[in-house]
């Protein structure tokens, strides 16, 4: 409750100082000449000028509004480093409750661990307080208190970017004398060519440490989890490490530096880079022997593909043909055996024989070139007829001892659907065909099967009472599959509705080919929003658990369960930046989670110098709770105070208690207006006429 004087004139401010002259003139006169009365008279016609005035005392009812006081409590990931969680914890509660004991204070906290994933590259404390602080006028703020280990993102350049003036302190968790090795890309690709090499920049910073230049330390590089190569890197120069590009697809690199004795962590002594290996166009060789109607469908496939580069030949005209054409009137092309299949075979990413016939156009010594570049990592596809089960099948030639299935000599020709075995419906290359889920098939009935006995492989289609269809092998480090059939054409040309035929022999070549989505079995790890996902692909009914290691260590096992689609799937949110590995026992995956080099790692070691400016500048304190490596915190008093040029002391830390108020109401009582101002004058005048009447 506030009380003061309030003036508010009954005439025009100009006439009532007029008339005040007038009388003060008056008055002057009478005095000067001593005329009996003129004191009396002189009270009367200024108490009169006062009435005009009108005076009145005014009693406000205002209700003072708390003062706000943010408390910024930093669980970000470096402050989870030795005992820092505990020290901030501990704080934070002492401060909470020198705050709530202080009368009008509305308390502010925020958690810093609470911050977005996507858009968080570091620990950003003043956006935080800035929006915590949203609904709040700057008036009322009296201040802010951060519990941190110094290492804030968001600092602004001035106190006045802060938006309010009131104090800044910071109470700076950690030990004195911390110091620390951390890994750091400079520069790597984003993309390479499959075969090629390529330099990935990293440097070795030391902070802390006596001799933060020069020092030498061994990193081991990994790709994919395997180990690579191991050199020396300096402290305080970039190095570049060659690495190579395995396969299409994401290669995966991890760097890893040895750690530092006594260093204050080892998490940011590893770094990752994702190369995304692009493959030159694929080179495949398609063989077409016996014509037949679907002998384009494989050639209109593989040309539209963009990246594919098709070498095709038709074996027209074989050696035994003879039937009198002289040769100057043959416009065919020599077959170059020796060049496609010695010289330049390991060339080909993938050689298709479409309905081939052993007749001496390829010696045998060539198959079995063909064989040898199989297991050391080619592919090989047989798309079969009955060419398949003659005499002359290219399974009698030394390649045979890498086909997958083995002609009976039968050939079946009845219409029949073909379907997807119970295995190839776990597979990438043929789960999720459209049309697979139905019984029969929605597609179009075949009309010719060879029959083969399955001897290596997995038949991932079937038809007519089981019988193997396509039949896929890995033999040594390449792949071979078999179609024992030469009616995929009809699907191609739309017979009965058709059939899934482009996705079918598209993935087909390309999981011959080594595309890494369709490898059978693989773990892999992938991030959207802040849900990270774990996913295992296998053919295999039952799945082992899944250990999933945090980039803080921590490790937690995560049980997979099975999708619609056939994967074995699980979710958790990723609460971390930084780098994530998970593994099964047999397979290994990895991805990053945030930035390459996230911010948060960058720098550990606590420290006051990155709050001490701005913490001046606003009048406020930035020192360590635990100073001169002891165990015991020292966590300073809390006093509220008027506006002050200083608000620390020794000991204390202070908040600026505001004036800020919401006025609920006035009362007015009026000095010389009503009955108490009519007694007054009629008081004074009648006492001066009782005096002149004597």
């Amino acid at each position: 409750m506030t009380w003061s004087l309030s003036i508010d004139p009954l005439m025009p401010l100009s006439a009532i100082i007029a008339l005040g002259m007038v009388i003060a003139l008056v008055c002057a006169y009478l005095l000067f000449l001593g005329s009996r009365g003129a004191l009396m008279r002189t009270l009367c016609l200024a108490l009169l000028a006062l009435a005009l005035l009108n005076p009145a005392i005014l009693r406000e009812d205002r209700e003072f509004l708390p003062s706000t006081v943010v408390v910024v409590s930093d669980n970000s990931q470096s402050q989870q480093l030795e005992n820092r969680s505990q020290q901030t914890a501990e704080v934070t509660q002492n401060i909470v409750s020198q705050l709530q004991a202080i009368e009008g204070i509305d308390l502010r906290q925020i958690s810093l661990n609470d911050t977005s994933m996507e858009t968080r590259d570091g620990t950003r404390a003043f956006t935080a307080i800035s929006n915590e602080l949203a609904d709040v006028p700057p008036e009322r703020i009296a201040g802010a208190i951060l519990i941190t280990d110094g290492q804030i993102h968001d600092v602004p350049s001035t106190a006045e970017n802060l938006g309010f003036s009131a104090p800044i302190h910071a109470l700076v968790t950690g030990r004195e004398g911390e110091f620390d090795r951390r890994l750091k890309v400079a520069k790597a690709p984003r993309f390479g060519l499959v075969g090629s090499t390529q330099i990935v920049q990293l440097e070795m910073i030391e902070e802390g440490t006596p001799q933060p230049f020069g020092s030498r330390a061994e990193v081991t590089v990994r790709r994919n989890g395997d180990i690579l190569s191991k050199q020396f890197i300096t402290s305080g120069y970039a190095a570049e490490i060659t690495v190579e590009i395995e396969h299409g697809g994401e290669n995966i690199y991890e760097f890893e530096v040895e750690s530092l004795d006594g260093e204050l962590t080892q998490l940011n002594n590893r770094s990752l880079v994702t190369i995304d290996g692009i493959r030159e166009n694929l080179r495949v060789l398609l063989v077409s022997g016996s014509p037949h109607a679907g002998e384009r469908t494989w050639r209109n496939l593989l040309k539209s593909d963009a990246s594919v580069d098709l070498v095709h030949f038709t074996i027209l005209r074989p050696p035994e043909k003879q039937d009198g054409t002289p040769i100057n009137q043959l416009s065919l092309i020599a077959f170059p055996t020796r060049e496609l299949f010695s010289v330049k075979i390991d060339e080909f990413d993938l050689i298709i024989f479409d309905r081939y016939e052993r007749r001496g156009v390829l010696p045998l010594l060539y198959f079995d070139n063909i064989a040898r570049y199989v297991s050391n990592g080619g592919a090989v596809l047989i798309a079969g007829g009955p060419d398949y089960a003659e005499e002359n099948s290219i399974f009698r030639t030394p390649l045979g001892r890498v086909l997958p299935a083995t002609p009976t000599g039968e050939i079946f020709e009845q219409p029949f659907h073909a379907s997807v075995s119970e295995l190839g419906l776990r597979h990438p290359v043929t789960r999720n065909l459209p049309g697979a889920g139905e019984i029969p098939p929605q597609w179009g009935k075949w009309f010719r099967l060879v029959g083969a006995d399955v001897q290596e492989g997995q038949p991932v289609m079937t038809a007519l009472d089981n019988k193997p269809l396509l039949v896929l092998s890995r033999v040594g480090k390449g792949r071979v599959a078999a179609l024992l059939s030469d009616h995929v054409w009809l699907w191609a040309r739309g017979y009965e509705g058709g059939g899934p035929h482009v996705p079918l022999l598209r993935r087909l070549a390309h999981w011959l080919m080594k595309e890494p989505d369709l490898e059978e079995e693989a773990l892999r790890l992938s991030l959207t929003g802040s849900t990270l996902t774990t996913e295992r692909q296998t053919l295999a009914n039952l799945v082992d658990p899944v250990t999933l290691t945090t980039p803080s260590g921590k490790t937690e096992q995560v049980k997979l369960t099975k999708n619609t689609s056939g994967h074995w799937t699980a979710s958790i949110k990723a609460e971390e930046l930084g780098l994530y590995s998970a593994t099964d026992g047999a397979h290994t995956a990895l991805i990053n989670v945030g930035p390459p080099n996230p911010r948060e790692f960058l720098e550990v070691v606590s420290t006051t110098k990155t709050l001490a400016s701005i913490t001046t500048q606003s009048k406020g304190i930035a020192e360590r709770v635990a100073a001169n490596g002891s165990t015991s915190l020292s966590v300073p008093n809390i006093i509220a105070q008027r506006a002050s040029s200083q608000y620390h002391g020794n000991g204390w830390i202070g908040i600026k208690r505001t004036d800020a108020s919401i006025l609920n109401g006035i009362d007015r009582y009026p000095l010389l207006i009503g009955f108490l101002g009519l007694a007054l004058l009629l008081g004074l005048l009648s006492f001066t006429w009782y005096r002149e009447g004597r």
